[in-house]
């Protein structure tokens, strides 16, 4: 264990007791259900928690990272050397305020979209179809159906790792774009206020069945995949690109593009995350090759790999 880690594990170890846990296989918390171990893991369930975090990481210097749903994830077989978070149960709530819903980050989106529809409030239809928690949607402008996150959030709640310090930002400050915020990289999105509308309660349901049937007919949701893998470029569609290159099917070891779907990647049982890191790489050069476009990865890899997935 390096000293980081030493230094880390004590402070934690402190401060969270038996809830500090070591080498907790992360596979389990992405939706690849693939990747290796995390040094130390912790589940803050309070700011009180996370300014224990912030003392670990000020003093030891170990690096970070928070998960969510792990929808959007690649952790690596080697695993994360590092200080692994996950927002506890003192984060998964939501209270309608009149026309906004208030919401802890650890709430999934599709269970958030439930309570919206359960209040009469429209806008959040589209996040019954995505596998993630408020936080990471919010930090990664998660979107579907011509609608993404920005469209309905009004603020965000964050806490600052590396300064030890909450606040509460507009979402006009949060610098949305397309799949990405300018979020600083230490920052924890603790909640957040939805501006949502009032609307009839069997529209509302209506367009959410639309969302999920949507997905299931287009998505390859009985298999291990990780959502849309790439970014659509402008003005164009990378399942489209991925088609065109001739990679629908196209298989590293356990890794293979979807015939459902170009823009996904499945994982047999057995694959690594080297095979799908290995994989995206081949998309990336082959849609190059045939179109001239790079394509951007939307998702995250966490940990060493190989070179090809630098």
């Amino acid at each position: 264990m390096s000293d980081a880690l030493r230094i880390a594990s004590r402070i934690l170890r402190e401060g969270f007791g038996e809830r500090l846990r070591t080498e907790v296989p992360l596979a389990p918390f992405t939706t690849f259900r693939i990747g290796g171990p995390a040094a130390l893991y912790v589940e803050p369930g309070s700011e009180s928690d996370l300014s224990i975090v912030h003392r670990a990481v000020r003093e030891s210097g170990v690096p970070f990272v928070v998960v969510g749903k792990g929808s959007n994830l690649l952790i690596s077989d080697r695993g994360y050397r590092g200080l692994v978070l996950r927002l506890g149960k003192g984060y998964r709530w939501a209270a309608r305020d009149r026309g906004h819903l208030r919401a802890g980050a650890a709430m999934p989106l599709p269970a958030l979209a439930g309570v919206a529809l359960r209040h009469g409030l429209g806008g959040l239809e589209f996040g019954v179809a995505i596998p993630a928690t408020l936080g990471g949607a919010v930090k990664m402008n998660a979107g579907a159906h011509d609608a993404q996150m920005d469209d309905v959030v009004g603020g965000i709640d964050l806490f600052r790792v590396n300064e030890g310090g909450g606040a509460t930002i507009r979402a006009a400050d949060a610098g949305f774009s397309y799949r990405r915020s300018a979020l600083p990289d230490d920052a924890v999105v603790l909640g957040a206020t939805l501006e949502l509308r009032e609307g009839d309660v069997d529209v509302i349901r209506g367009r959410m069945a639309e969302a999920r049937e949507w997905r299931r007919r287009t998505q390859p949701l009985a298999e291990a995949n990780c959502g849309s893998v790439f970014t659509n470029p402008p003005g164009a569609h990378a399942a489209a690109l991925i088609e065109d290159a001739g990679l629908k099917g196209a298989r590293v070891g356990g890794a293979s593009v979807s015939t459902k779907h170009a823009n996904f990647i499945v994982a047999d049982a057995g694959a690594s995350a080297e095979d799908v890191a290995a994989l995206i790489a081949l998309i990336g050069e082959r849609v190059a090759a045939s179109s001239g476009v790079r394509l951007e990865p939307e998702v995250r890899f966490v940990g060493s790999f190989d070179d090809h997935a630098a």
